[in-house]
């Protein structure tokens, strides 16, 4: 198995919120998480690094993560746990008003995936050079396309399209999509917006079915094309890939 992650500010930002890591436990499974935050004052820096370093901590000190039932229960209750930390931190601090962050994560283990989800940064799984997304968008816009009121072409230029209709951070309750993924994949993919909205699922394929780059190199070419159209956001990228892939 090989895996790399990336981030970088973009070509708008004057600092980076996106956070993301990868951390293996003593069995030998392996977290991967991407957060993108929110909020003035580097407020968003500290709401995602906080879902990304409670996260991996968290993951890294088990022994292993159990069954696919147990892994479910141990993500559901770390998320409670870390809404309420970045919840907690927006009241101690005063400008750290509209705190909150995005978290899309993968567990992979030799029996199960799982995949996990809140905001608009996505997940993916590598078939066969192609790439399917898991993970749905909690998204005004999203919500408009899935009830049929937007169309594809209109939704990708609808002025409200980074409207997140749930995040880490700014509700009491937050309930985390899971998504039970069948293990027979090539590779798993995890991204923050600021690479989807520079560049379509086919551009990121080419550059992934690139057998002359290795894994690096094409997480940093995808980096580079996202900047070189513009780079409006940070951009986040993490990448496993298995077997001979």
């Amino acid at each position: 198995m090989k895996s790399y992650y990336q981030t970088d500010p973009g070509k708008v930002r004057s600092h980076n919120e996106d956070s993301v890591n990868i951390v293996e436990n003593d069995s030998g499974e392996v977290l991967v998480v991407v957060a993108d935050g929110m909020g003035g004052h580097k407020a968003g820096e500290v709401a995602s690094s906080l879902a990304v370093n409670e996260l991996s901590r968290r993951f890294s000190e088990l022994s292993s993560i159990g069954s696919k039932e147990e892994a479910v229960v141990w993500l559901k209750e770390i998320i409670d746990e870390v809404n309420i930390k970045i919840l907690k931190y927006a009241e101690e601090h005063v400008d750290a008003s509209g705190l909150g962050t995005t978290c899309v994560c993968t567990i992979v283990t030799k029996d199960f995936l799982l995949f996990g989800n809140i905001g608009d940064s996505s997940g993916y799984v590598y078939k066969k050079g192609k790439l399917y997304k898991v993970t749905k968008d909690h998204t005004l816009v999203n919500i408009l396309l899935e009830s049929g009121e937007l169309t594809e072409s209109a939704a990708k230029m609808h002025p409200q399209k980074n409207v997140l209709m749930k995040a880490l951070g700014v509700a009491e309750k937050i309930e985390m999509d899971i998504f039970d993924v069948e293990r027979d994949v090539d590779g798993i993919f995890l991204c923050s917006d600021g690479l989807t909205n520079m560049m379509t699922v086919e551009q990121m394929e080419k550059i992934l079915n690139d057998k002359e780059l290795e894994l690096e190199e094409q997480v940093g070419k995808m980096i580079m094309k996202a900047n070189m159209r513009g780079g409006t956001d940070n951009i986040t990228i993490a990448c496993l890939r298995f077997g001979g892939e």
